[in-house]
Formats: structure tokens, sequence, C-alpha cells
């Protein structure tokens, strides 16, 4: 199996408002893996007792591209200005496709507000092509029981999130071909992952550590990018481990960009931001 890590990708500490979150793309080494934008992964705090609409993200637009909630820990409630309104706990996944423009909120359940804890999340960030940014808008969500399951081995599962492996195919759609997944290893397990040939790979590992042959050890909160043409990786779990694959055919298309809005250029920009203040991305009041 050909496999070669082209960059090994620390997540940085950011501060988001007021939120401690680890980034682990963009960073000075690499813009994006195209076709993926950004990879968060956060800790927001939910203090006991203090109500679910004064925890968690507030409303705000979208345009152009794919945000993606990974649910680690925690229950996550999605609202949108589509009419949408779901609660994703571990292991589940809320896809919110942004298409023309949406709002949306991302909000502690009423039971986690109540008892308190955190939502332990991922956000990744999926580029539409230029011929579909301004497609309407859509959201998806799946629990990790509804999530397809690949056994890559002893105690090793995949759940397949988005596009196809081991001839599964998941349920939420794509704009661009791409196969996303995560896998749960146990310790000492081995087992190898598969990328389809002409994608664009990485590897976040979420927790735990492992080694990837032919590279050496591969730990929490880093994000490691393979050559062009890698056709995998073998891994061996050191203790209990999770990883997010995150494979997808490039697009190489001009990226414009500002804030909640992925574009090909300037006066798109420009025009998203006129239509989100003329309120034609929706409104959304949270009940």
């Amino acid at each position: 199996m050909k496999s070669t890590i082209l960059k090994t990708l620390p997540a940085v500490d950011v501060d988001m408002e007021g939120l401690d979150v680890k980034q682990a793309l963009p960073v000075h080494e690499a813009e994006q893996i195209d076709p993926f934008l950004l990879l968060h992964h956060t800790r927001v705090p939910v203090i006991e007792g203090t109500g679910a609409l004064h925890s968690g993200v507030p409303p705000h637009p979208h345009r152009g591209f794919s945000a993606v909630t990974v649910v680690i820990g925690g229950e996550v409630h999605h609202r949108d200005s589509l009419g949408n309104s779901s609660v994703i706990g571990p292991g589940g996944i809320q896809w919110v496709s942004a298409g023309r423009g949406i709002v949306h909120s991302e909000r502690p359940s009423a039971k986690l507000a109540a008892a308190g804890g955190a939502m332990d999340v991922i956000q990744l960030w999926v580029n539409s092509p230029a011929d579909k940014k301004m497609v309407p808008a859509s959201y998806h969500a799946a629990k990790r029981e509804d999530l397809p399951l690949v056994e890559l081995a002893d105690g090793v599962e995949l759940n397949l999130i988005a596009g196809e492996y081991a001839g599964l195919k998941a349920k939420i759609p794509t704009l661009s071909p791409i196969d996303l997944a995560r896998v749960y290893a146990s310790e000492g397990s081995d087992f190898e992952l598969a990328f389809r040939e002409g994608y664009n790979a990485a590897l976040y590992i979420i927790s735990g550590k492992g080694k990837i042959k032919g590279h050496g050890t591969v730990e929490a909160h880093h994000l490691y990018q393979f050559e062009p043409g890698s056709e995998g990786a073998a891994i061996t779990a050191e203790g209990e481990m999770d990883i997010l694959m995150i494979t997808g055919e490039p697009l190489n298309e001009q990226l414009a960009t500002y804030g909640p809005f992925v574009m090909n250029n300037q006066t798109q920009i420009m025009e998203a931001l006129r239509d989100h203040q003329a309120g034609k991305m929706g409104v959304l009041i949270e009940e």
C-alpha cells in the first residue's frame, strides 16, 4: 500500500469570540486540503441551569459550503431558518449544506443545559463547487446508530458519514465526491484505511495515540495530510483511538472567503454580505 504523509499539522489554540478552539485547518502550513477548508475541535462549556439559549453558538449565516458538525460528547441542538430543529448526541452528525444561504444556531440540548457539562464537537467545512454554491440550502442529521458500519478488524469500527466505503453508501448527500468516516479502534488493534484514487486525504486524531506504518507515531489533536497518490494508511492503535478520516476529490477552483461565506471571487462575497443584510438568507427566531 502506497502511503506517505506529506504534512503533520498540530492543531493550534485560537480564541473564537470567547471559545477555546483547537484549529487544525487552516494553519500556516496549509490553507486548505481541497475541498476541506476548516477543521475546528471545540469543547463548549455549558454551565448548569443557565438555559440552552444562553449557551453554545447563536444564530449566524453561511453561504457556499457545507458545515459538518461531528459530535464527540454532549448533545447539540441545531435550529435553522429552514425550520429544522434536531438534537444529536455523541457519534452523530449534523450536516448543513448552506447553498445560497442559511442561518443556523448550535445550542446545547435542554437536558444538557439543565445538568451542565460541555458540547465537545468537531466542525468541518467542505467547499462547494462553483456551479453548486447557489443551490437551495438543506440540512441532514444522523445518529451514530444510523450511520453505515464497517468492521475493519477485531475491535475496530468505521462509521461512514458521507460517500462510500467497502461497498456501503452513506445517506447524507454531498455536492462533490468525498468519503468521510469516523473510526473507533481498541488498544493494540491493527487495521488499514483505504483512500480512493485521485482524492486528497487526511486523518485527524480526535483522541488516543498510535503508529502509521512508514511514518511513526501519530497523536491526538494533529491532522496528518497524505501525499497525492497515497492509497491508504496501515495503523496500530497503542491505546483506544478515535479518528476522523477526511478524503475528497479536489475542486481546484479559485477561493474567496469572508467569515461565514465561501465563494469564488470578491464580487460574490459582497453579494453574500448584501443578501444577508437584506434577510435573503432567512431569519431564525429561537424558541
